[in-house]
């Protein structure tokens, strides 16, 4: 394949063809982490490398199950393996990563922040009076 037709392509993995706009890029990138399994494997491989079968018993999930993700998260590149003997190891390939999901927890923690700041507001407001004459249900 002609050098410039290789650089043409963006994105890990990429499958011959077109180039793919960015947005469609990282749509696949958040949609590969979409799943709660592959999220925990991420955070579950913060402190280093983890063989398949760790990985296996931590998510409570079967061989079958554990290989998907697991495979998936690889052809994404966000994470790579070695073998040593019969075990697999799995690390994640770059460490931005790990930012990314501080990242994401502190957009949920302000976001929950806020929704408790206005279910706190709802129980310190005053009971509303109904209208005279209103049909009740």
């Amino acid at each position: 394949m002609p050098a410039a037709a290789r650089k043409s392509r963006v994105g890990p993995k990429s499958q011959a063809g077109p180039p793919q706009p960015i947005h469609k890029i990282k749509a696949d990138f958040f949609r590969t982490l979409g799943h709660p399994a592959r999220v925990r494997v991420l955070e579950l491989l913060k402190d280093g490398e983890l063989t398949v079968g760790e990985l296996q018993a931590e998510l409570e999930i079967d061989s079958s199950g554990a290989s998907q993700h697991l495979g998936a998260m690889r052809r994404q590149g966000l994470l790579e393996s070695r073998r040593e003997g019969t075990n697999v190891y799995y690390r994640v390939r770059d460490p931005r990563v790990f930012q990314l999901l501080e990242t994401a927890k502190q957009l949920i923690g302000s976001y929950l922040e806020e929704t408790q700041a206005l279910l706190g507001e709802l129980d310190d407001s005053p009971p509303t009076r109904r209208k005279t004459g209103a049909k009740r249900r």
